[in-house]
């Protein structure tokens, strides 16, 4: 089964319509593939809120650097939401490890899955040129990863002030 790219700028609701596509699954094992860490007590609270809104119903799956590895481990018949690829890559980015392998892994891995699985990530390229080298490797990594994702995706999805585009599928 192929998946779903959802993309959009920072509280576009890019997850919520993740989350609501998966909800209308009935039957499905729902899983939540999150790849934030909580390093300060702001995410710490982050974390926990966005837990609680998903209710119980949802199996959280913690991953902040293998996401293939996560991916690998959905069964047929799950539903789920990677949530979100642009904190991924500041994991991979700041563990110094191989953007550009660990993006073709990943897609792999979702092209190869038998669960839906829906793929949140950050549109940053529609803004200004950052004023240093660490921001702009992060827009141009995020750039290119967003672009592999909705290549190998059976469908893309942009969201905005809480609208879905659907721009393939």
């Amino acid at each position: 089964m192929s998946f779903t790219f959802v993309i959009g700028g920072a509280r576009s609701g890019k997850t919520r319509y993740a989350l609501e596509q998966a909800l209308a699954r009935p039957g499905s094992r729902r899983v939540m593939i999150v790849t934030a860490q909580a390093l300060d007590e702001e995410m710490t609270q982050r974390i926990a809120r966005h837990r609680a809104e998903r209710g119980e119903d949802w199996a959280t799956v913690e991953e902040p650097l293998n996401l293939a590895a996560a991916v690998r481990g959905l069964a047929a018949g799950e539903v789920a939401v990677v949530d979100c690829l642009t904190l991924w890559l500041s994991n991979l980015m700041l563990g110094d490890l191989d953007v550009g392998a660990a993006t073709r892994e990943l897609s792999q891995a979702l092209a190869a899955s038998a669960a839906e699985i829906f793929v949140v990530s950050n549109e940053v390229g529609q803004g200004i040129v950052p004023d240093n080298a660490l921001a702009r490797r992060f827009r141009d990594e995020a750039g290119w990863m967003n672009q592999a994702m909705a290549a190998a995706a059976s469908r893309a999805v942009l969201v905005a002030a809480g609208l879905p585009l659907v721009l393939k599928g």
